[in-house]
C-alpha cells in the first residue's frame, strides 16, 4: 500500500444505519424504482441532516447513513419509521412502502468518502434480518441508547449473521415510551410495544380480523384490513395503538377480551370478522371496553367484491371513522363521571373536552379553563393546545367573547404552536384550518384541512369543513360531496348539528330550498343552542314564500341571533365575495328578519 493510499484510510468508531426500502405489494419494476427514489429524495435526504447523519451510499432500495452519535442514529430511525407510516396513509395499497432498518455501533474504515468494515457489515445484516416496518439494533448500539432514549426494546437473543464470525445479540426497537398524558408519540404497526409505557391504560388493541369465509385466499384480505386500521388509528396521535406484532400473536385463537386487555395493558379492544359469499363480502367490527366487556360500538359493512384494494380502503376508512367519535366520547365521559382525583394534564384535557362538547357560552369558558390548567402542567401538550385553539376560536365567531379580534389572534398563535409541536397530529392541522377559515385565510385553511385528511383519511370533521370552504368559494356542488362524505364517515357523531348546516348551505346556494330547510331542521333538532341550521330553515322558507312557517322559526332564531347585521358580519368573514352573502340575506329578509 502506498503512502498516498495509507493517508486516505482511517479507522474510527461510528454508528451506521442501513435502511432498506421495498414495495408492500409487487408491481412494475420501473414504477417501483421511481417510487423508492422519490421517497429517498423527498423524505430521507432532508430528514437525515436533522440528526447530523451523512448518507454515504445508496442504491435503488438501500440507504447507508453514518452518524457520530448512536443516539442520533436511533432517533433518526424512529423518525424514518414514522415518515413511512404517514407516507403510506396517502397512498393506495399497491404503492405503499415497507422499510427495514438495522443499526450498529462499531469500528469502520473510512476511505474516499465510503465506509467499510464490520461496523457497516453488521448493520447491513441486521437490515436483511429485519421484518418490514421493524428496527433492529446490535447489542453494542443497544447498551449506548437504552438509558438515554425512551424506547421499548425486545431482546431477540444471539443471532447468526451472514459473514459475521460470532453471533450478535439483537434487539428490536418498539415505539417511544413517554410520560406525556396525550399518549404515545410514535406508533408503528409493525413493532411490538410495551404496555408499561401507557398512562392510565388508555391504549387500544386491534385484534386480527377473523376469516369466516372458508376461503384461505381471503386470509390476506382480513389481515390487510387489520393492518390498515392499526395504521389509521396510529395516525390519530391521541391514543397509543398496540403494534401489529403484539396483536397478531392472538391470530387464530379464541380470545378472552378481558385477558387481552390485561396482557397488552389496554382499555379498548377492536375485534372483527370477514365473511365472503359469492361476490359479496361482509365485514363486522366491535369496539369493546376490555375490563368490563362493554360493547361501545358494533358495525356491519356489506359490499360487492369488486376491486379488492378499493374495497379494503373503503371499509377501513369507514371503520376508523366510526370508532373515533365513539372512543373519544366514551373516554371524556368516563373522566367527567368520576371525581377529580389528580392534577393530571390528560384528565384536565378530557374534562375540558367534555365541557367543549356541551356547546354553550358557559361551557366554553369551563372548557378553556381546563385546557389552560392542562397546559400549566404540560406546556407542550399538542392535544390540549389544539383543543384550546378551537375553543377560543369558537368563542369569537359565536359572539361569546368581548374581544373577538384578540380571540382570533390567540387562536391562530395556539394552532400554529400545536402544528409546530406535532406536525403529524391531524387535529392540530384541523385547528389551524378552522382559525384560518374564520380569519379570511382561505387558501391556508383549505391546505390545513387537506393535510389533516392526508394524515387521517377518516377525519370526518376535516372533510366537512373543507366542504364548507368550497361553499364559501362559490363551489357548492363540491361542498355537497365533501360534507356528505364527512357525515357518512361518522353518521352518529356528536358534532353532526355543526356539520349539517354546511350541507344545508350548499343546497341553499344551489336553489334547493326544500332540501336546505329539511337539513337545517335536522341540525336544529340536534342542538337548540346552535343557530346555524335554523338560519337555513328561516332563509329557505323565506325563499319558498312560506312566510308563516318562516316567522315561527324566526321567533326562535331571534333568541340566538341579534339580527341581520350580526349574521352579515359572520358571512362576510367567510364568503369569498358578496354573491353568496346577498343570496342568504335575501332569504332572511323575505322571512321578516331585520
Amino acid at each position: 500500500m502506498s503512502e498516498e493510499t495509507r493517508g486516505r484510510v482511517r479507522r474510527r468508531l461510528a454508528a451506521i444505519l442501513v435502511a432498506g426500502l421495498s414495495r408492500l405489494f409487487p408491481g412494475e419494476e420501473r414504477e417501483n424504482f421511481a417510487g423508492l427514489r422519490a421517497f429517498l429524495t423527498d423524505v430521507i435526504d432532508p430528514l437525515t441532516p436533522e440528526f447530523e447523519g451523512n448518507i454515504f451510499k445508496h442504491t435503488g432500495d438501500l440507504v447507508l447513513i453514518e452518524f457520530g452519535s448512536v443516539v442520533e442514529a436511533t432517533r433518526c430511525a424512529a423518525a424514518l419509521r414514522d415518515a413511512v407510516v404517514q407516507h403510506n396513509q396517502t397512498l393506495p395499497n399497491e404503492q405503499r412502502l415497507a422499510m427495514r432498518i438495522g443499526i450498529n455501533l462499531g469500528d469502520i474504515i473510512a476511505e474516499r468518502g465510503d465506509f467499510f468494515g464490520d461496523g457497516v457489515n453488521i448493520a447491513a445484516r441486521l437490515e436483511a434480518l429485519a421484518e418490514p416496518g421493524s428496527i433492529l439494533v446490535s447489542e453494542m448500539a443497544y447498551h449506548h441508547v437504552a438509558d438515554k432514549l425512551d424506547f421499548d426494546f425486545e431482546d431477540l437473543g444471539p443471532q447468526s449473521l451472514k459473514n459475521i464470525r460470532r453471533p450478535i445479540r439483537v434487539y428490536r426497537m418498539g415505539a417511544e415510551i413517554t410520560d406525556r398524558p396525550a399518549g404515545v408519540e410514535h406508533a408503528e404497526p409493525a413493532l411490538a410495544t410495551s404496555p408499561s409505557g401507557f398512562d392510565d391504560r388508555r391504549a387500544i388493541a386491534v385484534l386480527p380480523f377473523a376469516n369466516f369465509s372458508g376461503d384461505p385466499e381471503q386470509e390476506f384480505f382480513a389481515d390487510g384490513i387489520t393492518e390498515d386500521i392499526i395504521s389509521l388509528l396510529a395516525g390519530w396521535r391521541a391514543f397509543p395503538v398496540i403494534a401489529r406484532n403484539s396483536t397478531f400473536n392472538y391470530k387464530g385463537q379464541t380470545v378472552d377480551v378481558k385477558r387481552v386487555g390485561e396482557e397488552l395493558g389496554v382499555r379498548y379492544v377492536l375485534e372483527g370478522s370477514v365473511r365472503k359469499s359469492g361476490r359479496r363480502v361482509r365485514v363486522t367490527a366491535q369496539l369493546i371496553r376490555a375490563d368490563t366487556n362493554h360493547h361501545i360500538m358494533a358495525e356491519r359493512y356489506d359490499r360487492d367484491l369488486t376491486d379488492l384494494f378499493e374495497l379494503q380502503d373503503e371499509i377501513v376508512t369507514a371503520i376508523a371513522g366510526a370508532i373515533e367519535p365513539e372512543l373519544l366520547k366514551f373516554e371524556r365521559e368516563r373522566i367527567a363521571d368520576r371525581p377529580q382525583h389528580s392534577e393530571d394534564a390528560y384528565e384536565f384535557y378530557q374534562r375540558g373536552m367534555w365541557y367543549h362538547y356541551q356547546h354553550s357560552s358557559a361551557d366554553n369558558i369551563e372548557a378553556q379553563s381546563y385546557f389552560r390548567r392542562s397546559l400549566a402542567i404540560d406546556p407542550d401538550y399538542p392535544q390540549a393546545i389544539a383543543a384550546l385553539a378551537i375553543a377560543v376560536c369558537n368563542a369569537a365567531y359565536l359572539g361569546w367573547s368581548n374581544d373577538t379580534d384578540r380571540n382570533y389572534e390567540e387562536a391562530f398563535e395556539l394552532s400554529q404552536r400545536a402544528v409546530s409541536l406535532d406536525a403529524r397530529y391531524p387535529n392540530a392541522r384541523f385547528a389551524l384550518g378552522l382559525v384560518c377559515m374564520w380569519t379570511s385565510r382561505s387558501d391556508r385553511a383549505m391546505a390545513a384541512f387537506r393535510e389533516a385528511i392526508n394524515l387521517n383519511p377518516s377525519f370526518a370533521a376535516a372533510h366537512v369543513l373543507l366542504g364548507q370552504m368550497y361553499l364559501y368559494g362559490n363551489r357548492p356542488e363540491e361542498a355537497i360531496g365533501l360534507a356528505e362524505k364527512g357525515i357518512r364517515l361518522s353518521p352518529s357523531d356528536p358534532r353532526l348539528f355543526i356539520w349539517l348546516p354546511a350541507l344545508a348551505g350548499a343546497h341553499y346556494q344551489l336553489g334547493h330550498y326544500e332540501e336546505a330547510v329539511e337539513i337545517g331542521r335536522r341540525a336544529w333538532a340536534l342542538n337548540r343552542n346552535w343557530p346555524a341550521g335554523l338560519r337555513y330553515v328561516v332563509a329557505g322558507l323565506g325563499q319558498l314564500g312560506r312566510i308563516d312557517e318562516a316567522q315561527r322559526a324566526l321567533t326562535e332564531l331571534r333568541k340566538l341571533d341579534a339580527g341581520l347585521v350580526f349574521v352579515e358580519g359572520i358571512l362576510t368573514r367567510l364568503y369569498a365575495d358578496r354573491t353568496g352573502v346577498d343570496h342568504f340575506l335575501d332569504g332572511l329578509r323575505k322571512a321578516g328578519m331585520d
